[in-house]
């Protein structure tokens, strides 16, 4: 390779990380500007409108979760099906919901609900922010004195972060219980010792990991969603960039993440 090939491909990996901090450190910026407002609301006028978080509870978490359920019913299924020739070869059949209940609690649970949600959840926001953008909406409340962090982004994390946790609880549970559908119907496990030994398996850890790391996902699913959704430019063409941008890049951050704290809960707890 040539001394000018070297220089182009430095000079290209050097925009690349460029751009990969500027992004970052717009993530931040408005991770650190919404974590302000909300304390502000909490304690000064304006304050939190409590309707339109409960509102974006239902729209972005309560209606999915039919499909939560049933993707995490199928990946639970699915876990037990791969799960039981292995076990069985080595005579500890009887010790499946131990296996499906330690992968789906700390695990599978809160990052399948995670990247479910991603594209229920995190492409609507950026959609609905960035057709506001290119609509002159978020303009028009800077115009009125209303600060856009505080009445558009502030109700949609604390509705994302709230209902990510709480469809990882519904997506642990379903996900067991589809391990447990397997192992009654098609192994002729009872249902009592599957429940029993799924339950004494489970540590304290493994339950409070599991929902650290999914408030820690709903964080960056509505982050980079809202972040996505507030630089539009270009019309409605970069409207649908930036939702396809939100999910891809939400998916990677969130599966980032997850080995990331999976790998610091295995040394420190």
């Amino acid at each position: 390779m040539s001394h000018a090939s070297w220089v182009r491909l430095l000079e290209r990996v050097g925009a690349q990380g460029e751009g990969l901090v500027a992004y970052l450190g717009g993530l931040g910026y408005l991770a650190l500007d919404t974590v302000r407002h909300t304390l502000t609301g909490v304690f000064a006028r304006p304050r939190i409108k409590t309707d339109e978080t409960f509102f974006q509870m239902v729209r972005l978490g309560v209606r999915a979760v039919p499909i939560i359920a049933l993707v995490q019913l199928f990946v639970g299924m699915t876990l037990a099906f791969t799960l039981a020739p292995v076990l069985e070869m080595y005579g500890q059949l009887d010790q499946l919901a131990t296996v499906v209940a330690k992968a789906i609690f700390p695990q599978l649970g809160p990052l399948i609900a995670a990247v479910v949600l991603t594209g229920f959840a995190g492409a609507a926001i950026a959609a609905e922010l960035g057709t506001m953008v290119v609509g002159e909406e978020v303009a028009a409340l800077r115009t009125s004195a209303i600060h856009p962090i505080r009445f558009l982004v502030v109700p949609r994390v604390i509705a994302c972060v709230i209902m990510t946790v709480a469809l990882a609880v519904l997506a642990n549970i379903v996900g067991t219980a589809g391990g447990g559908l397997v192992a009654y119907l098609i192994l002729d496990i009872d249902p009592y010792h599957y429940y029993h030994t799924a339950v004494e398996s489970l540590l304290v850890k493994d339950v409070v990991t599991g929902l650290a790391k999914s408030g820690i996902f709903g964080l960056i699913i509505v982050m980079v969603s809202c972040y996505e959704g507030l630089n539009v430019s270009g019309g409605a063409g970069g409207v649908g960039r930036a939702t396809t941008a939100s999910v891809v890049r939400a998916i990677f951050l969130i599966i980032t993440a997850n080995c990331a704290f999976t790998a610091l809960f295995y040394f420190i707890w």
